[in-house]
């Protein structure tokens, strides 16, 4: 149905635009016209847009004021479509480093990553402390070989936290389902193997979460949904789950997440809020919002995500944790809900950068049998030191990008980065990164219109089944073109032009990771969810290009907004540069930890 055409912008070709500091180009920010609607109000609205002639005049209306018809359906550029980020391996000499033998099992991945960690020291933890106080992978390791504590007794206390958490007036809404008999018989198990002096790795009878969108036996991958298990049963662990039981690690259950990652908030009607442990009234970000909680929480010291549009790297950022989204494809994604094929990837979330290495390692490499061309690429692991970092890194910075967020959030990350180039003498390379706002509406045409085409066969059966919020997203996902779907394409093609010119000269782009910190759950969206596209919008602005164009990226907490809610710094790497990222973030923990707050 054609309405009337407006016009749509005429983009000069990639060879021809200006990247410099001084560029021409006008930095456009979001212009959201969406009001926030929760309650009767999104009832109502949610007729509306599903009504078959009003409901596609509506989003015919919506997608203009929001300028995709100007800046996506109707304009004109000469770059061909890119449909799936999967980047050349190119081997990118990274420093300090060692190499993966892809052909390791998981348990010898994680032991090599052990070797690339700095010395600690050999206190014992004190097994008789009721609370997790963010223990860490090693942390749960001595305690387990020195006898203070079991991996059982680990197991009953974490399941009583939970159960604790539930209620009010916590009502933290860690979990969608947990089951304390399977978490009690893989306790066991872990305690039966260090009685014997046989754990099988260091992850051994450490907790771990997983996202409920990836498949985790016993458990039904719901997507956040009450239905979509009922459609697509779970039948066996996702790949990156069996690594971690090969690894022995305890899996506690499915997190939280907001309903099919169609927001940002971790608001689900479905399961009630995921809350942040900061500030139980404030959201934990989505969609990994229950993973990004359970961390800070101190209950696991790693769980799983899904990054589809900085759904890991967001949360962690609002909740205080390290969000490590590694390059598209690094991690396989089989058994993972296919909401969004080329722009998710499945992600890692840990109290500490030394955990996070631990987990990627253990969870990182192709499937040898579904690599045609027998070509599998290179794993590095970088060698962490508490006394020095990598050198000469030049970090590429678009200033008018780095400064649109809050006071708070631009303070603290450009006092972060002073503090870290004056420790480590790292360059700051100003640049332009063209079509900011462009690429982040490209990046909402295709996630939408994949998770729409992953719904279509339910959708008549279903679709009143979902939460208020969530059939309003996908009343806009569903309203993508064709065509609209294949300008997000060329556009995607267009911007890894823009970022592989940067990455010539930089070896990683620098960011604040949100653009606000978290904010207020508020009680009128408990039942219906809510519609908040101008914080979505603020806290996606740093994230996009990671899933857009299969970059990886990583998220480290560097300091606390005026009510003390955390504020994390983002580096983003050329693709397979995760050593690069991972020896980064690690110099920036060196230089904060002391001033972070753990949560007990």
């Amino acid at each position: 149905m054609v309405l009337f055409k407006r016009k749509g912008v005429v983009y000069t070709p990639v060879k021809d635009v200006d990247l410099g500091p001084y560029s021409s180009e006008s930095y456009l920010q979001a212009n959201v016209k969406a009001p926030r609607m929760t309650g009767i109000l999104i009832k109502i609205f949610t007729h509306l847009l599903e009504c078959p002639i009003l409901g596609t005049f509506l989003l015919f209306i919506l997608k203009g004021n929001n300028l995709i018809h100007e800046l996506i359906t109707n304009a004109e550029l000469q770059e061909s479509p890119l449909y799936v980020p999967l980047h050349h391996f190119e081997d990118t000499k990274e420093r300090e480093v060692k190499c993966l033998d892809s052909s390791s099992s998981p348990p010898e991945k994680v032991q090599l990553a052990l070797d690339c960690l700095p010395i600690f020291s050999e206190e014992k933890l004190d097994g008789t402390n009721p609370s997790f106080l963010r223990w860490t992978i090693m942390d749960y390791s001595k305690a387990y070989r020195s006898g203070d504590i079991t991996p059982r007794l680990v197991a009953e206390r974490l399941i009583a936290a939970i159960e604790e958490s539930i209620k009010p007036p916590l009502q933290m809404g860690f979990f969608i389902h947990y089951n304390v008999d399977d978490i009690l018989r893989q306790a066991n198990e872990s305690t039966a193997r260090y009685k014997k002096g046989e754990p099988i790795s260091v992850l051994d009878g450490v907790p771990v979460a997983i996202k409920d969108e990836i498949d985790c036996l016993p458990y039904p991958t719901t997507g956040g949904t009450k239905w979509l298990h009922k459609e697509r049963p779970c039948k066996e662990d996702a790949c990156c789950v069996k690594r971690l039981r090969f690894c022995g690690a305890i899996l506690v259950g499915k997190t939280n997440m907001h309903e099919l990652g169609s927001g940002t908030s971790g608001i689900n009607p479905n399961y009630g809020p995921a809350r942040n442990p900061y500030d139980n009234n404030k959201i934990a970000g989505g969609s990994s919002s229950g993973s990004a909680s359970v961390v800070s929480a101190g209950l696991c010291p790693v769980a799983l995500g899904v990054d589809g549009g900085g759904s890991v790297r967001m949360p962690a950022a609002l909740c205080g944790v390290v969000g490590l989204k590694p390059t598209f494809d690094r991690i396989p994604h089989a058994g993972v809900l296919p909401l969004n094929w080329t722009v998710g990837m499945v992600g890692i979330l840990a109290g500490t950068v030394e955990d996070a290495l631990i987990a990627y390692a253990a969870i990182s490499g192709e499937i040898p049998s579904h690599q045609p061309s027998g070509v599998l690429t290179k794993i590095n692991l970088p060698l962490l030191s508490l006394t020095k970092s990598i050198s000469d890194i030049k970090l590429a910075k678009y200033g008018k990008w780095f400064n649109d967020c809050s006071d708070d959030v631009r303070i603290c990350c450009s006092q972060a980065l002073y503090k870290l180039q004056e420790r480590y003498s790292w360059k700051t390379i100003d640049v332009t990164i063209p079509e900011i706002e462009v690429m982040r509406l490209a990046h909402y045409v295709t996630i939408g219109s994949e998770c729409s085409t992953l719904l279509d066969s339910f959708r008549e059966k279903n679709f009143a089944e979902l939460g208020w919020d969530a059939r309003v997203a996908q009343s806009i996902y569903g309203s993508f073109s064709g065509l609209e779907y294949l300008k997000a394409q060329r556009i995607r093609n267009r911007q890894l032009q823009f970022h592989k010119k940067i990455f010539a000269e930089a070896d990683v782009i620098v960011s604040p990771t949100t653009g606000v910190t978290a904010y207020p759950i508020q009680d009128d969206a408990l039942n219906t969810g809510e519609l908040d596209y101008v914080n979505g919008a603020a806290l996606v602005r740093y994230s996009i290009a990671g899933n857009f164009l299969g970059l990886p990226a990583v998220t480290v907490p560097v300091g606390y907004d005026k009510f003390g809610l955390p504020i994390g710094l983002q580096f983003i790497g050329r693709p397979w540069s995760e050593a690069t990222l991972i020896h980064l973030a690690f110099a920036m923990q060196v230089k904060f930890k002391f001033s972070l707050k753990h949560q007990n």
